[in-house]
């Protein structure tokens, strides 16, 4: 079977989460190194994340909306809102 495979990296809706995140990043007052710190992981994985060169899972969503403070339902629904 083949196997479905969307490509997301640099499309609008892509470009949007990313703008999003680093907003919220930096209203709750966090530079990268923080944010990865509060996710375990290094600072290079955040910047991967805000450069546009790495998906952000559900999984991941859902942890840093809750390390940054917002609702990641409303999240996607504005990202739905981009066509």
């Amino acid at each position: 079977m083949g196997q479905f495979v969307v490509k997301t990296l640099g499309t609008e809706r892509h470009k949007a989460l990313i703008a999003l995140l680093i907003e919220k990043r930096e209203m709750a007052g966090f530079t990268q190194t923080e944010l990865a710190e509060k996710l375990g992981a290094y600072q290079s994985f955040v910047a991967r994340l805000e450069s546009g060169q790495r998906r952000v899972d559900v999984v991941e969503l859902v942890e840093l909306s809750e390390i940054l403070s917002f609702d990641p339902a409303a999240l996607v629904q504005h990202l739905q809102s981009i066509g």
